[in-house]
């Protein structure tokens, strides 16, 4: 009972935090999106796609490695040297963190060139790669006070990035603008890269602090380094993979929208709009979930470790109920009302068409991040690489087919196809790892049936009210 107390308490926590951040960080982004337009939005998507892929290298699955090891020691109560074990894992954080900087300066020209389409100067990978090291320190932090369950310190650190990000950022932009694309992406970028080291120093700090708490002992001879590469390494080739063919789904889809019709600059205007502007809007609730989601990795950890299936199965059914019964209000919000949150959003109804045909997804999109935690905490993270493997593979088939034909609408479908085959996958999986029962009468068809009453009677009575 402690043990659910604990979890809720920082359930609680990391959840007013996250909320409190997303809506400021929304907010932020709604600005910068109103300050720099589309398509400069677009062109800063397509530089943050190929960022994606060298911070993945940087960490290389390090903050996974951190977690579990801390965990699988900690539930046996073994009295193990914590500062050895994670000396190691920052000597092989900072080794893939510098490899991937300099990887990224080395490509940064032929980059700009075929994959930017020369809308930016090549410097600005110089810049933002000069954080991969401290994004891998920063990863490397965060495993280690998941695993010790101090999320308040990780609630901080968030904290203390985002009002640093929007301070810099908003300085650079009234340093900078109205002077073009190209300085709009410089200002993003350098918000970005200051915010990154500005954080990993404060979380190092908060490192410190914590460390002095622990007792030690004899020094620990475990082999550090082959633990944490037996549980990162599989991990990092496969997210590798995942990442590059993530960036590449990303940047092919401007390329595959000019060839419907639409100019360059209207191209990545469209993807800015969708990536930049719709997509944040439908992902903005899911925050109410997420911090609850994130703290069921070290959760199945331990159970999983103790074999406690019982309490896993039973633990995974209040899981999936609470999430379809939020998912489905969520999705009766933006299907019922799209044009009055584009509006209050941006001001305008431009975004309602899409916010409404997109909106369905937000049921598969929340469920799919739930599922992807647990499996990772019954250490199947690599089947999880695998399903999104197969489902970016899948993907980028489909763009080079219809977004040729169908233009915009053509991403739409895309977009639809990935999510729907990710969850299936995902949920398939997650069903070989834990039996346990979907009950599609009480989670599924009784949530549809009241929220479609009750949103469509609201609608009603709403409209009559206006006349």
């Amino acid at each position: 009972m402690k043990r659910f107390y604990v979890f809720l308490l920082n359930g609680l926590l990391l959840t007013a935090t996250a909320f409190l951040m997303r809506l400021v960080g929304f907010s932020f982004s709604v600005y910068i999106s109103k300050k720099v337009g589309t398509e400069a939005l677009g062109v800063f998507g397509l530089i943050m796609s190929v960022y994606l892929f060298f911070t993945t290298f940087a960490t290389s699955g390090i903050n996974l490695s951190v977690t579990r090891i801390v965990v699988e020691e900690t539930a046996f109560c073994k009295d193990t040297n914590t500062k050895v074990a994670l000396r190691k894992c920052f000597s092989y954080s900072l080794f893939f963190g510098v490899s991937a900087c300099i990887l990224l300066m080395v490509l940064a020209k032929p980059i700009t060139r075929y994959f930017v389409h020369d809308q930016v100067p090549f410097y600005l990978f110089y810049l933002i790669g000069l954080s991969l090291p401290f994004i891998s320190l920063s990863s490397c932090l965060n495993g280690y006070f998941t695993a010790l369950r101090k999320n308040g310190k990780n609630a901080i650190c968030r904290i203390f990035e985002q009002i640093l990000k929007m301070l810099s950022t908003a300085y650079c932009l009234s340093l900078f603008l109205p002077s073009g694309v190209s300085y709009a992406c410089l200002s993003l970028v350098l918000g970005e890269m200051i915010s990154e080291i500005g954080s990993c120093f404060f979380a190092f700090v908060l490192y410190r602090l914590e460390i002095r708490k622990h007792t030690i002992g004899q020094e620990n001879h475990q082999n550090y380094f082959k633990k944490i590469a037996s549980i990162s390494l599989p991990v990092a080739i496969t997210s590798y993979l995942r990442s590059g063919l993530s960036s590449l789904k990303q940047l092919l889809i401007p390329t595959y929208l000019e060839k419907s019709g639409l100019s360059c600059t209207d191209a990545i205007s469209s993807y800015g709009m969708i990536s930049g502007m719709v997509m944040p809007v439908l992902l903005f609730p899911e925050v109410i979930i997420s911090s609850f989601s994130n703290l069921v990795v070290p959760e199945y950890a331990y159970f999983d470790t103790k074999k406690a299936y019982s309490r896993i199965t039973s633990i995974t059914q209040k899981i999936f109920r609470i999430t379809f019964l939020f998912s489905f209000a969520v999705f009766g919000v933006f299907f019922f009302y799209a044009k009055e949150v584009s509006f209050a959003v941006y001001q305008n109804f431009e975004l309602a068409t899409y916010l409404k045909i997109l909106s369905p997804l937000v049921i598969f999109m929340y469920l799919d991040g739930i599922v992807d935690n647990i499996l990772k905490g019954l250490n199947q993270q690599i089947n999880v690489m695998k399903c999104n493997i197969l489902d970016l593979f899948t993907s980028i088939v489909f763009i080079c087919s219809f977004l040729p034909i169908w233009g915009l609408y053509g991403y739409l479908v895309v977009i639809y196809i990935s999510e729907l085959l990710n969850f299936s996958i995902s949920l398939y999986q997650l069903k070989k790892a834990n039996s346990f029962r979907i009950d599609i009468i009480n989670w599924l068809l009784k949530p549809l049936m009241r929220n479609c009453i009750f949103f469509t009677c609201h609608k009603t009575i709403g409209s009559k009210c206006t006349i």
